[in-house]
């Protein structure tokens, strides 16, 4: 299907006949996937070893840190989203613009899009500070070189990006096996021998840690990390009308996947913890920090290099499908309703958004700098990660307001799944992601050396520019010609014009 089609596709429903559930072609009513398939699919897409460092700070009582939000955002998030999706096509958009408004449908969309403007530079310091330890482990410190490893790893993943989807495809799947999966049971492994040998754990794990030590807000505000780690839940919701019993299975399905994902983020976690200690250990660098530490105990201190260039490419495949994820979904719905002037809608010969991407990546690059600027690298990391997740908050919060009143609006209308009490699903999704952006505000204890004005100017500053001044701009100004099909009607009659006089 060209994006044309997808485009057309996309129509609002009053503009395009829907077949209810259970009206679809035969062909299409037998291509069903086992449950299973949708646990891991919803696993690998969602979990990855990023967030160990953060929460290996920690130590057993990151435990408890991944099962809160877990329990607050993340059930609820997949329940929300898998009832939305077999009721509704068109993803986020299309939810919150029928059960709250077109405007702030878009408000939702240009959120998922937005926050990956933060989100790719504190990616890219992670994979700096990996690739680091393949070149020389004290650049992982050096904000230049932070930098510089941003803009020319953006910009080459936008080059690969304007290529078409088939390119990113074959990288982004490599990188998740062997980038992922791979080194994080090789780091479980290793830490339980290092445990097994009798070598004492850097962080207790007795049962007086299993909590966070309470010293104010501050000392939990590393929690909201975690919701960005669990985001991404309500892109596999698309798929539950592909379960031969969605009521049974889905739920059958979120809960398998959402105990791989906790095993996949707390058992690296607390692995990073038991030979690391949390004062010595680097947000951007520390699973690397943690793979040396290992490594050199037991005499393979050469394999720390090779650990680097497989965690590298996992976090590049990642890239990736954000790059050819997020700006897409932008265009489709621009083009639709007009929301981007044209020449943020043009197309190049592979079908891709390249002038989004562009002015996409000279935002990037400005914050990318500002790693040169920024006095810690790890401070600059977190702030970056905040913004990201304040920004995709927006989305989850529109989100479970949307569908709590759709549900009053089209009680009737056909769903794959519903939320059983959606109210209170929906309620504790909403309390948990405000909660979380109201604490992403406080800077946390590890960086209290840091003036508390530098952190609150940016975080909240990135929040209101990106994430709600740009999109309120674009609705202020918006022309009606920037429909692409108010355009191609332009087009059409000038050329009819102009055989016309001929």
């Amino acid at each position: 299907m060209t994006l044309t089609e997808q485009v057309r596709d996309e129509r609002p429903p009053a503009a395009r006949p829907e077949h209810p559930l259970g009206s679809e072609p035969a062909a299409a009513q037998r291509q069903f996937i086992p449950w299973v398939t949708l646990a891991l699919m919803t696993t690998a897409s969602v979990a990855n070893l990023r967030p160990a460092p953060s929460m290996a700070l920690y130590g057993l009582a990151a435990v408890f840190l991944y099962l809160l939000p877990a329990v607050v955002f993340l059930l609820p998030t997949a329940l929300v989203s898998a009832e939305l999706a077999s009721g509704w096509t068109g993803g986020v958009y299309r939810w919150v613009s029928e059960g709250l408004s077109k405007p702030l449908g878009f408000l939702a969309v240009w959120c998922q899009f937005a926050m990956t403007i933060a989100y790719y530079p504190s990616l890219l310091a992670y994979v700096a500070g990996t690739f680091a330890y393949v070149v020389d482990p004290r650049l992982a410190d050096n904000g230049l070189y932070v930098a510089l490893v941003i803009v020319v790893v953006y910009w080459s993943g936008v080059l690969v990006s304007t290529r078409g989807t088939r390119a990113v495809a074959g990288l982004s799947s490599i990188g998740l096996v062997i980038g992922t999966l791979l080194p994080g049971i090789v780091l479980v492994v290793l830490g339980l021998v290092f445990l097994g040998q009798g070598n004492p754990s850097a962080a207790p794990m007795d049962g007086g840690h299993v909590l966070p030590p309470w010293t104010g807000v501050a000392s939990l505000v590393l929690i909201v990390g975690n919701f960005l780690s669990y985001a991404g839940m309500e892109m596999n919701g698309v798929h539950v009308s592909s379960l031969r019993a969605p009521g049974k299975q889905f739920p059958r399905a979120m809960a398998l996947a959402t105990g791989l994902v906790l095993l996949i983020f707390i058992l690296p976690a607390l692995a990073v913890s038991w030979v690391m200690p949390g004062e010595d250990l680097s947000l951007t660098a520390g699973v690397m920090q943690a793979f040396q530490g290992f490594f050199d105990h037991f005499g393979v201190g050469w394999l720390t290099k090779v650990t680097g260039v497989l965690l590298v490419a996992a976090a590049l495949g990642g890239m990736l499908t954000w790059l050819a994820g997020p700006s897409r979904g932008l265009l489709l719905v621009a083009r639709q309703e007009g929301y981007l002037p044209p020449a943020l809608q043009k197309l190049n010969r592979h079908g891709v958004p390249r002038n989004i991407l562009v002015a996409q990546g000279a935002l990037t690059t400005v914050i990318a700098l500002l790693y040169a600027f920024l006095p810690d690298v790890s401070s600059a990391y977190w702030i970056f990660s905040v913004i990201t997740t304040q920004l995709y908050l927006v989305v989850y919060l529109l989100m479970f307001a949307a569908v709590v009143r759709l549900r009053r609006l089209h009680p009737d209308r056909p769903r794959g799944f519903r939320v059983p009490a959606v109210r209170l699903v929906a309620g504790v999704g909403f309390a948990s992601s405000l909660a979380a952006m109201c604490i992403g505000f406080v800077p946390p204890e590890q960086f209290g050396g840091q003036p508390l004005w530098r952190y609150l100017l940016i975080v909240g500053g990135g929040l209101l520019t990106i994430g709600f001044l740009a999109p309120l701009a674009f609705l202020a100004f918006r022309k009606p010609h920037w429909v692409a099909g108010a355009r191609g009607s332009a087009q059409d009659a000038r050329g009819a014009r102009n055989t016309s006089s001929a």
